[in-house]
């Protein structure tokens, strides 16, 4: 270490604050746009420059520098910064995480009871459909079949398939009528993130 460096040091050791006060105005825009290169976040890489600068101060009397202090500052914020990423990253791995198991449960009581509720009303709706009706739009709509597809299982025209679709379709509407804004914010919170 210099001269200068030791000097400096012994007085932050001794408790000066003017001292330190010059070695953070000397280094800490230097060590945020260092920090900034590992962090990418300009709050983050400020947060880690002066969570250094307050531990360094704080164990002042107990830390070893070898080598001069700009050299063990920029390994702290290097350190510290890498220490923040792993951080990070198991933030975002727990939160994920917490996301995927969590979200049947986070739904609240109201949603599962609109759901329900909708459920049984769409039940009563497809039973009032007539027969043919009824069984063109749960194999459109539930099995996911193809107009074509239905038309061949049924031995129908796809003509027909179409205007029985058409049919339970202004049918279930004017059945679910009353309905429309239950289902609009059930959508609505399923396609939330």
């Amino acid at each position: 270490m210099q001269a200068t460096d030791q000097q400096v040091f012994s007085n932050i050791q001794s408790g000066d604050t003017a001292s330190f006060e010059m070695l953070f105005k000397t280094h800490y825009n230097p060590l945020c746009r260092f920090a900034l290169s590992f962090l990418k976040d300009p709050d983050d890489a400020e947060e880690t420059v002066q969570a250094v600068f307050i531990g360094f101060w704080e164990k002042k009397k107990t830390i070893q520098v070898d080598t001069s202090l700009k050299s063990y500052l920029y390994r702290s914020v290097r350190n510290a910064c890498l220490n923040e990423i792993k951080r990070q990253k198991v933030r975002k791995l727990h939160a994920d995480s917490l996301q995927a198991e969590g979200e049947p449960q986070s739904q609240p009581s109201d949603h599962l009871a609109i759901r329900k509720e909708l459920e049984t009303k769409i039940q009563e709706a497809l039973e009032t459909l007539p027969e043919q009706c009824r069984l063109i739009f749960k194999m459109s709509r539930f099995e996911e079949l193809k107009y074509q597809e239905i038309a061949d299982q049924l031995q129908l025209s796809v003509k027909t398939v179409e205007n029985q679709m058409g049919k339970a379709l202004k049918l279930m509407r004017v059945q679910l009528k009353d309905y429309i804004p239950l289902i609009t914010i059930l959508i609505g919170r399923l396609l939330e993130p």
